[in-house]
């Protein structure tokens, strides 16, 4: 029986004091967009899609297969792999809700188990990223997209919790029972229930299990 689902955020969370943006663009060679896309979203002089835009820009010319591979070297929480096999053993649906880009999303499902994830996609053709995006993705989608996944798992949102540092985390831990701003902006904290600092993704399970079970 599934008891419930956890909302996992991406940048900020699973990836500390940087993001999965950041990191790929140091390897493909885009720091500087990156980084004025980074700044733009993080003031709100920027909206998400124009970020999306001018980080994709850095991608042309790229394959999936090589970005794959510099996400082996992704900076990364400790306790990520225990912390999914905790939910799975308690039947709580661990679940990625991030900005990140779904090539992200995807390598961090196949590498934790994590159940799905959400994220904007790049168009690829000719098996080459052209540097343009193929689907945007923003903090409300990330907030739906949480809800359509209660949905499909027959889970009242209230039965959910979700995970998450900044402002794109904002609108979902407003439509869940629980949310945990982990290592958290004055925002992420501001709209959560919870707050933990820590260096390990495990130090939030004492909430998961005081909340789920």
């Amino acid at each position: 029986m599934t008891r419930g689902a956890v909302f996992f955020d991406v940048d900020g969370t699973l990836v500390p004091h940087t993001s999965s943006g950041h990191h790929l663009a140091a390897s493909l060679g885009h720091e500087d967009l990156n980084q004025q896309a980074e700044d733009g979203y993080g003031d709100g002089s920027l909206t998400s899609a124009e970020c999306a835009i001018l980080d994709a820009r850095g991608w042309a010319g790229w394959s999936p297969a090589e970005v794959n591979g510099f996400l082996e070297s992704l900076p990364l929480i400790d306790g990520i792999a225990e912390t999914v096999r905790w939910c799975l053993r308690h039947d709580l649906v661990p679940v990625l809700a991030t900005l990140a880009w779904d090539v992200v999303g995807t390598h961090l499902c196949t590498r934790f188990g994590f159940a799905r994830s959400s994220g904007p996609s790049l168009e690829v053709r000719d098996g080459r990223y052209t540097g343009e995006v193929a689907t945007q993705f923003d903090e409300l989608d990330k907030r739906d997209f949480a809800l359509a996944v209660a949905t499909s798992l027959h889970l009242d949102p209230a039965h959910c919790v979700a995970i998450g540092d900044g402002r794109s985390d904002v609108p979902l831990f407003g439509a869940v029972g629980h949310a945990i701003a982990l290592n958290g902006t004055p925002a992420a904290r501001a709209a959560a229930h919870v707050t933990v600092d820590a260096t390990d993704l495990r130090a939030v399970i004492p909430y998961l299990q005081g909340f789920c079970l």
